[in-house]
């Protein structure tokens, strides 16, 4: 999908604007089924994870737009890569889980979760790496 810089601009503005569109399509058109099934607030969740992510993704991407030093845009790239991974396993199994997925589907949010921790932790790394 191109270079490192490249591939996390795609990222950022996909999870951006895939995260306003179902924070409304949630809000307007699914908001009967999902408080008639009590999973309103899954997918508040699962949107809430997801924009803040997608904007995760957008300073990474800036950040890696700006590097240099190949050690720190590999890690700034890992960040990337993990904080979309997080978007996709945490975000999306909750937007299925929400709209009636079967139960097993569930496992696969917690290894979302640790994407998205990976990911800070890669960056933080990241970032370390460039400031010493």
């Amino acid at each position: 999908m191109g270079t490192p810089p490249a591939r996390s601009i795609v990222f950022a503005v996909l999870a951006g604007t895939s995260a306003v569109a179902a924070g409304a399509f949630g809000a307007h058109a699914l908001r009967p089924l999902l408080l008639a099934h009590g999973r309103a607030e899954v997918w508040q969740t699962a949107v809430l994870y997801h924009l803040i992510h997608a904007v995760a993704l957008l300073a990474v991407a800036l950040a890696l737009r700006q590097e240099t030093a190949p050690r720190p845009a590999r890690g700034l790239a890992r960040a990337s890569d993990l904080f979309a991974a997080g978007v996709v396993l945490f975000s999306g199994s909750l937007y299925a889980l929400a709209l009636g997925a079967p139960a097993w589907l569930g496992p696969v949010t917690p290894l979302g979760g640790l994407c998205f921790l990976a990911g800070w932790v890669a960056l933080g790394h990241a970032l370390w790496m460039r400031s010493t």
